[in-house]
């Protein structure tokens, strides 16, 4: 036991706990530097935290008075006034064509021939045939008038006894058939006479004339082609009447159908002259409607002037229908209507360094969006002392861009927010 009590002392040096009042205050001295250099750390850490955060700003418009016009936008194509596809009646082999496409052809005007051959030898066929039932017609006629002597005659010589009643008899029958005879013989000639009409009509009809005065807009044949009409007419030109006076068939959506009245005047443009905007007007909104993956649309039709001929049929265009015109109104940008103002989030109640150091969720706004009360009845935002102050109006007729205020506490001049801008530092 005694030669353990005599090593202690060497450990205590070793381990140098001889020295136990230095080295606490050592310790304590080290442990006060670190926590100054944490507290340091941490007021950077917060002083960047809060330099960072942003307040909110908002963006604001004006409030004027000024004149709205309403307009419905509608797209569509232009189309000839009236269209007229030129068929044959006749199968046969296009001998000629007289037109191309682009013309301009006049009533009556050929404009494609048929090989007529087959025609030409039916209608001498014709022609024979009447000529024969002519000359039966002839034969006929003297025949009868043979028997009706030959009966009269039988008459008076029975009367007198000369002949018997059967010879009477046959003689009055002759008379009967050649009666008979002269009807078949009309007949015949009124048959040939029609089937040599309706091949000298065939004749007519193999040369294809323009039924109106127009321009060519499509030309299905060329010459040596075989036209065959034996279920239906096929069509060989599409013919255009006026392409000065064209027609507009846009779809309207049915939420803005109720707007389009007949005579309300619209502009249009397409993309062959950008920069060129044509006028037209509303001749018919009808009833009928055409759903397209689920959209209701109801084919509108305007009429169009085009006098040099600049708008062709097809061309799709875009037109802007004026359905209302609002004049020395009180205006405000529809998007002031759309604007939701931001709520904060709760700040969480604890505020200390722990609480400073640890990640937080980002400080977003959560958007309400309660602009729209009951029908038209709606509040826009406008800045008291740079705090947001809501106001309730009545709305009337849009624009898109601007609004048309019917009441509320709102004046010309007057700014409102239509949205939020991140803050500065």
């Amino acid at each position: 036991m005694k030669s353990k009590i005599e090593h202690e002392p060497d450990i205590k040096e070793t381990l140098g706990m001889h020295h136990s009042p230095m080295f606490s205050k050592r310790l304590k001295r080290y442990l006060v530097i670190v926590l100054v250099a944490i507290l340091a750390v941490a007021a950077v850490i917060i002083w960047k935290k809060v330099g960072k955060t942003t307040a909110p700003q908002y963006k604001t418009e004006q409030v004027r008075r000024g004149d709205l016009t309403v307009v419905v936008t509608a797209t569509g194509t232009l189309q000839p006034t009236n269209t007229v596809s030129v068929g044959s009646e006749l199968s046969g082999i296009i001998k000629s064509v007289e037109v191309d496409y682009n013309n301009r052809v006049k009533v009556g005007q050929v404009l494609a021939r048929l090989d007529t051959s087959k025609l030409e030898a039916q209608i001498t066929q014709s022609r024979a045939a009447l000529e024969s039932a002519k000359a039966s017609l002839e034969k006929a006629q003297t025949s009868l008038v043979d028997a009706k002597r030959t009966m009269n005659r039988n008459k008076e010589l029975v009367s007198k006894g000369l002949i018997s009643q059967s010879d009477f008899d046959t003689a009055e029958t002759n008379y009967e058939t050649a009666v008979s005879g002269l009807s078949v013989a009309k007949a015949a000639v009124s048959q040939a006479q029609a089937t040599l009409q309706a091949n000298e009509t065939d004749l007519y009809k193999s040369i294809i004339r323009s039924p109106i005065n127009g321009i060519v807009l499509t030309r299905s044949i060329e010459p040596g082609q075989t036209v065959a009409a034996a279920l239906q007419a096929p069509v060989l030109f599409t013919l255009a009447q006026d392409l000065t006076q064209m027609e507009l068939h846009v779809n309207v959506d049915e939420a803005d159908i109720g707007k389009i009245q007949e005579g309300q005047k619209a502009t249009f443009s397409v993309s062959a002259y950008p920069n060129r905007t044509f006028e037209a007007r509303i001749t018919q909104a009808r009833y009928a409607s055409t759903t397209t993956s689920g959209v209701v649309t109801y084919e509108t039709v305007l009429k169009v002037d085009n006098p040099d001929l600049s708008l062709r049929p097809g061309m799709t265009a875009t037109a802007d229908i004026t359905v209302k015109k609002v004049e020395n109104a009180i205006l405000i940008p529809s998007a002031a209507l759309r604007f939701a103002p931001p709520v904060e989030q709760e700040k969480k109640a604890s505020t200390g360094l722990v609480s400073a150091l640890l990640p937080r969720p980002p400080s977003g706004t959560q958007q309400r969006n309660d602009t729209t009360t009951n029908g038209k009845q709606q509040r826009v935002w406008i800045l008291k002392n740079g705090q947001l102050s809501p106001v309730s109006i009545t709305t009337g007729s849009t624009s898109g861009l601007m609004t048309e205020i019917l009441a509320g506490d709102i004046q010309p001049g007057m700014e409102v927010v239509v949205d939020i801008i991140t803050g500065a530092k």
